[in-house]
């Protein structure tokens, strides 16, 4: 256990022995230990006496004088004990325990925060998955931070992480695809009254140069073939390219997957008629109408849904319920969780009924949900690129305020709240700036260490630092501020919501500027110099760890 954690441990026993004593017919109840946010509460505050007001019919205040009566303090040393507000019991310690905390990250070092919140269990992240016929939107955008950072957060907690890409290369989409690259195909070659292009198919100028980079490679070569050949061909080669820009400028956001899943893959071997079959056999699908449709308004939809058309073609839901199945068991991950665009919501009861349908359990399926996202500049929305005159791409954010302000910004608001990125703030070079602030933090402490290293003065070790020259409030405040990661790494990992961490990050670099300007580090007093050296050179580690887990960077000099 980490610093807090025993600390809160400790304090767990010990109040719960004095309410034994005290009240020794009463049960314990489960009870919090927790840090007040207003440091004038001491360190940490019990609940305990409001709990057990009603079973003793006693006032929580009363209550919590008895057990402060019989709390045993001779290993705790607490410094003071006192009832507050309506029945709180807060302790007040001694400092020394805190700074155990500075041990605790030489000894661990990137390993510093690890939690055991997944157990070694296996998690699958579906995120991004964007259309392969078309750019990256701000959604995307959004949902690539999101969801590369949550799988940091949870590889920290001890969970088994896959990162998934699930290709939609088959389908309604990829058939209109199909025609528009047709289309544009034919236009060039015979003219635009050559064929009509309908407005239901892509209108991106994507499509066009697609169609005319063939063309320059292949010329007229498909104009003899049929046009499901010809049109087979043109997804064959257009696809690949876009797949590959995809996966380029994930890369350059800093998302690399573990697996590209493709659609494909689930027709070709059969899965989605199979698993229409299990639903048919099973009595939660039946045929109407010459389709197959699952008994949707059995789990709450308002209408049933498709699952294989008239034409014997299966729907995107169907496969959409075999891709899953694929995940669940035969792949055999505890955990699928999905971060899907806010217009998916109402999706996610009938895609956990589906699985209830074909005998999954639906717990296994967690589904975040990503409100829109509002670019602002000049505090006036931001719909087109500057450079291009349209729709703003990942590509374009990246180009626009790079890579660090996007990913560290995404993470600043829970997924399900709507945002306003302030892309002025962005690329702010001042404190205003968040993802500054955080670095400039990083990058300053490097320079201390560097200027002090140049004078002979390098960063020493725990067991040669006296640790009791750390005591005025500001260093005091700095290591409890360290000694947070692993709780804040929990809280993430438990509530699948990295936000936590950013909001760590910008604590932390405010408590180091508040350290900095009250404690001189090139103290003439050697052993001060050296202790805060020491704690400089720990939060800079601290500050590294959680920014590697944004995928922001952390830099040396700014």
């Amino acid at each position: 256990m980490y610093t807090l954690q025993k600390k809160k441990a400790e304090i767990y026993s010990v109040v719960e022995n004095a309410i034994k004593n005290a009240f020794a017919d009463c049960e314990v109840p489960a009870f919090a230990v927790e840090e007040p946010r207003d440091k004038a509460h001491g360190d940490f505050a019990v609940n305990a006496a409001m709990l057990l007001a009603k079973a003793l019919k006693k006032n929580p205040r009363e209550i919590a004088g008895a057990i402060i009566e019989n709390i045993d303090n001779s290993h705790l040393n607490a410094c003071k004990i006192e009832p507050a507000g309506p029945g709180f019991i807060n302790f007040t310690l001694d400092k020394a325990y805190i700074k155990e905390v500075l041990t605790e990250i030489e000894e661990k070092g990137n390993n510093y925060g690890d939690v055991n919140v997944g157990e070694g269990k296996k998690v699958m992240i579906e995120f991004v998955s964007a259309n392969p016929t078309g750019p990256m939107h701000m959604g995307n955008a959004r949902g690539g931070a999101l969801g590369d950072t949550l799988a940091n957060v949870l590889k920290k907690a001890n969970w088994d992480v896959t990162r998934e890409f699930y290709i939609n290369d088959a389908g309604a989409q990829i058939e209109k695809f199909g025609n528009s690259l047709e289309g544009r195909y034919i236009q060039i070659l015979k003219g635009e009254d050559a064929i009509e292009f309908s407005p239901d198919w892509y209108q991106g100028d994507d499509i066009r140069v697609h169609a005319q980079n063939y063309i320059d490679i292949h010329g007229d070569s498909l104009l003899e073939l049929e046009s499901d050949e010809r049109r087979r061909r043109l997804i064959e080669y257009a696809l690949e390219l876009n797949l590959d820009y995809l996966k380029e400028t994930l890369s350059r956001y800093r998302i690399e997957y573990d697996v590209w899943f493709r659609e494909s893959v689930l027709h070709e071997t059969n899965q989605v008629m199979e698993t229409v079959k299990k639903l048919l056999e099973s009595g939660k699908a039946y045929e109407q109408d010459g389709a197959v449709w699952l008994r949707s308004t059995d789990f709450g939809s308002e209408k049933d849904d498709v699952l294989v058309r008239q034409n014997g073609i299966p729907t995107y839901f169907a496969a959409d319920i075999a891709y899953h199945k694929n995940k669940i068991e035969e792949r055999g991950f505890d955990l699928c969780i999905n971060i899907w665009g806010a217009d998916h919501h109402g999706h996610i009861a009938r895609m956990k009924g589906a699985l209830e349908a074909v005998g999954l359990d639906s717990d296994k399926l967690m589904v975040l949900t990503i409100q829109l996202v509002r670019l602002m500049s000049e505090g006036q929305p931001v719909r087109m690129s500057k450079r291009t005159g349209k729709m703003i791409t990942l590509s374009d954010l990246i180009d626009e305020i790079g890579i660090d302000p996007a990913r560290f910004f995404f993470n600043t608001r829970a997924a399900g709240s709507h945002m306003d990125f302030d892309l002025d703030l962005a690329v702010k070079q001042s404190n205003e700036n968040p993802v500054f602030y955080v670095q400039y933090a990083h990058a300053r402490i490097c320079s201390i260490i560097r200027l002090l290293a140049d004078e002979g003065c390098k960063v020493p070790s725990v067991k040669d630092i006296d640790l009791s020259m750390l005591n005025k409030d500001e260093e005091v405040e700095l290591m409890r501020q360290l000694a947070l990661l692993p709780e804040e790494i929990k809280n993430a990992a438990e509530t699948f919501e990295p936000s936590h961490l950013t909001r760590y990050l910008m604590d932390l670099a405010a408590c180091f500027h508040s350290f900095y300007s009250a404690c001189r580090v090139k103290d003439d007093d050697v052993k001060v110099r050296e202790a805060r050296l020491k704690l400089c050179d720990s939060t800079r580690a601290v500050i590294k760890i959680v920014l590697d887990i944004l995928g922001v960077s952390a830099p040396e000099q700014m």
